[in-house]
């Protein structure tokens, strides 16, 4: 377990710093950062709403930019002010159908910008980017900043059940993006969306906050001395179900530019990874059975664990030298215990069962047993726009002005569950 950093520190917004001496790393992988750039809110807006929603609109905006120009989000309480932030311009937000031009930019390798006259593209990004914050965070709390020791880590219980929970709060996030505001976007609107507010993309990012949910539960799970070995063979044998399913959802999407790159080979890693880990676990399950067929196929999941953990190894490496070149991590979690039970399982194993391998001369119980499906226990944490500001109910707001809430479509529900059917299925 354990990534390098996808935000490079060097970023301010609509500034470059000299790049630090010291290369970062995180346990989250994070997508580029998109913020918000100073737009008028205040023009377009007169006569139509009073002069205090068009301020106070204009006021929470600037602060979110204020705020994002003068962080480094290189520590929880600044990630968190912002997140804050976020929190108290939506309410706003919500009562504005009213077509303002809303301009952000991806702190990416191109500096993309996109400017789109959509209330809805403007909820869209808040909503996503308080979901990277999410994930952020969750690094944060992953990777202590006074983390000293390049070889060694530890990190806390509490500290991977916060994670967890940021990282069920950003899979919420995102999942609504997808359900519940990317069907309001006109068409128009959609093809003009960056690569990273794109659906498949919102799904990918998404379910990998679900995967790294699962493989620091697997990891909590190696520490408690009540957690059977069934149980870490489920957690990780999930893990697989949903790396893969992260896999999928970007076959589809723009990959070319360096983050994209980046991500997908951050995801073949920890796929990797996470299928060394189901064999490694699924092995002793098996040979926990009776007969020389549960044996030899206990065997060959573990050869298959060893194959895939060094294999792991080379996808992180060329998951750090790729742009923006990242830190190898320290083995920590689940594969600080994994990388040396699994070569001295296998070989303690292949020893003992030597003599039914050269039995097995035609090779009928040497083929790679499957590994098991199992129902995937976590979903996103719901999430729901707040009530919309007071503000918006002065007598001096125009009756026409509809509210983003209330033009939410019906059955976005069922929308929901069928998308969800497609992704399990």
């Amino acid at each position: 377990m354990g990534c390098t950093s996808s935000i490079p520190i060097s970023y301010i917004v609509g500034k470059r710093r000299k790049k630090p001496s010291r290369i970062h790393e995180v346990a989250v992988f994070v997508p580029a950062l998109r913020i918000p750039l100073a737009v008028d809110l205040v023009r377009p807006l007169r006569g139509l709403v009073s002069r205090d929603v068009s301020d106070k609109l204009s006021t929470l905006r600037g602060r979110i930019v204020s705020l994002a120009e003068e962080t480094y989000l290189a520590s929880v309480p600044t990630v968190s002010e912002l997140q804050r932030a976020l929190e108290e311009y939506v309410p706003v937000l919500l009562g504005l159908t009213k077509k303002v031009e809303f301009k952000w930019k991806s702190l990416g390798d191109d500096d993309q910008e996109a400017c789109l006259a959509s209330a809805w593209y403007e909820l869209l990004s808040v909503v996503h980017m308080m979901a990277m914050l999410s994930l952020l965070e969750a690094n944060l709390m992953l990777v202590p900043k006074d983390s000293l020791d390049e070889c060694e880590r530890k990190v806390s219980e509490g500290a991977k059940k916060v994670a967890v929970d940021l990282l069920l709060k950003a899979a919420g996030c995102l999942d609504y993006c997808v359900h519940r505001i990317h069907v309001q976007l006109p068409m128009q609107i959609r093809k003009s969306l960056p690569s990273s507010l794109q659906e498949g993309m919102l799904e990918a990012i998404s379910i990998q906050a679900l995967a790294q949910s699962v493989e620091m539960q697997l990891g909590l799970a190696l520490e408690c001395e009540k957690a059977t070995l069934s149980v870490k063979r489920r957690l990780a044998c999930e893990a697989v179900s949903y790396f893969s399913q992260v896999l999928y959802c970007l076959s589809d999407c723009d990959m070319r530019d360096a983050y994209g790159k980046k991500l997908l080979l951050f995801i073949k890693w920890k796929y990797l990874e996470a299928k060394a880990a189901a064999y490694y676990y699924h092995g002793l399950v098996l040979d926990k059975g009776n007969g020389s067929s549960n044996h030899l196929n206990a065997v060959c999941c573990l050869f298959a664990a060893e194959e895939l953990l060094t294999d792991s190894k080379r996808a992180c490496l060329s998951f750090c030298l790729a742009a923006p070149v990242t830190r190898v991590p320290p083995a920590w979690g689940v594969m600080k215990h994994l990388r040396k039970k699994i070569p001295e399982v296998a070989s303690k194993k292949s020893q003992m069962y030597g003599y039914l391998i050269e039995q097995d001369k035609n090779g009928a119980f040497q083929s790679l047993p499957d590994l098991p499906e199992f129902p995937l226990s976590l979903k996103p944490d719901d999430y729901e726009l707040p009530n919309i500001d007071a503000f918006w109910e002065s007598e001096y707001c125009q009756p026409q002005i509809q509210s983003l809430k209330t033009m939410h479509v019906p059955n976005t529900r069922m929308i929901v569950s069928k998308r969800e059917d497609e992704l399990m299925s």
